[in-house]
This record gives structure tokens, C-alpha cells and sequence, in this order.
């Protein structure tokens, strides 16, 4: 059974920032897909190799704006991994970003209703977690706010006011299924969420930080 709450939380994510080999080509590289307003970026070395654990979804209005987005991403050299197409629940494809990060495009429409635009309505940082009621049960504990809860299958906090990402929580191995790839990875995650708390590591290693500032909210 799904539990919400609409209340918002004390703390919570804040801003998003992905650790890249290069920053300049990555921001170039966001600018023409058209999400760099949503994210930061910081150079990083660090080792990663296989899957990273975590996506950044995307949710718009119809399927003509889930192919613009997926075709700006590939025209600015991303690598599609689902290419795509309509499902049981909606229209939706995957990509991977020269950086490596995954990013999934989907609406919950089959049919157009309007011409494709550059809008995005709602933005989930999905990470992917070995025990779901656990992880959740140490968010909570740092103050964050349960929205929605599928048992140990997916949990949703409350966003904060000035972030356009929301947090979310689902198994590893059924959220690599559902992006195309394997499960197995090692490594960084190379992300760092931003919060309105303190420093701290959650259990299956994703890094928080004290935010500086918010991230740009999207125009």
C-alpha cells in the first residue's frame, strides 16, 4: 500500500552535482541537451567503472518532447541505451551522457497533444539501493520527508521549495533492468547531493554535502 505525506520536509535535497573528467565539455555537453540549469559540475578523477547507481529522470509533457530531448542528447554526443518508445505506462527512452551519466526522458502521455517543447515538468534523482525500507528509514532519520512508499519496492521524499529535483529511492538491480544495464559497478558514484543539513555518507555510499546555494531553478 502507498503511503504520502504532504507536508514538506525540514531537510532535503538541495542541489545535485555530478564529479566529470572534463567540466567544460560536460557543461556544453548539458547546455545542448538542454538540463543545465538542473545540475552542477565538478571535476573529478576518481575511479568508477560499470554501472554508478543512480539516474536522472525527466518527466514532460508528450512523447514529441521526450524524442526532442533524446535527440538533442544524442545529437550532442550521448549514447541511447533504450531507444524510445511507447510502453504500458507511457512513452519514454534512456541515454547515457559523454560524462556517464544516465538520464531517462518519459511521459506518462501515448499520444501529442501539442508540439514538442523544451519544458520539463518534473525532475527524480532515482538511486538505486540495496534495502529499500532501510535507506529510507535513514533519510527520514535526517529529516526528510516520506512523499510517497511502495513497501520495499520505491520511496519518494518531499522536495525542497527552491530544488527542482526530486529524491527517490529503488532497488539497484531492478532500476539498472530498467535502464538497459547491468547492475554491477564499483567505485564513485561520481554525484554529490546537496542538502540542507550537515556532511554525511548514506548507506549505499552517496555522498552528501551542505549545500552552498540552491540549484538554478528551471525557467
Amino acid at each position: 500500500m502507498a503511503t504520502t505525506a504532504s507536508t514538506a520536509a525540514d531537510h532535503s535535497l538541495a542541489s545535485v552535482t555530478l564529479e566529470v573528467t572534463d567540466p567544460e565539455a560536460a557543461r556544453r555537453f548539458y547546455s545542448a541537451f538542454g538540463v543545465d540549469t538542473l545540475v552542477h559540475l565538478r571535476a573529478s578523477e576518481a575511479h568508477s567503472t560499470g554501472f554508478r547507481g543512480f539516474t536522472l529522470a525527466l518527466t514532460v509533457s508528450g512523447p514529441a518532447t521526450v524524442d526532442h530531448f533524446v535527440g538533442a542528447a544524442v545529437a550532442a554526443g550521448a549514447t541511447v541505451l533504450k531507444p524510445a518508445t511507447k510502453s504500458l505506462w507511457g512513452y519514454g527512452g534512456v541515454v547515457r551522457a559523454p560524462d556517464g551519466t544516465i538520464w531517462k526522458i518519459a511521459t506518462s502521455e501515448k499520444k501529442d497533444t501539442g508540439p514538442a517543447t523544451r519544458e520539463i515538468d518534473e525532475v527524480v534523482l532515482l538511486i538505486g539501493v540495496e534495502d529499500v525500507k532501510a535507506t529510507k528509514q535513514f533519510y527520514t532519520g535526517r529529516g526528510l520527508t516520506v512523499a510517497k512508499s511502495f513497501g520495499g519496492k520505491y520511496a519518494e521524499f518531499a522536495p525542497g521549495r527552491h530544488s527542482p529535483v526530486k529524491l527517490a529511492l529503488y532497488k539497484r538491480r531492478a532500476l539498472a533492468k530498467d535502464l538497459g544495464v547491468p547492475a554491477d559497478g564499483t567505485g564513485s558514484h561520481r554525484i554529490v547531493l546537496g542538502g540542507t543539513a550537515d556532511t554525511f555518507t548514506d548507506p549505499d555510499g552517496f555522498a552528501w554535502e551542505a549545500a552552498a546555494s540552491p540549484a538554478p531553478t528551471p525557467s
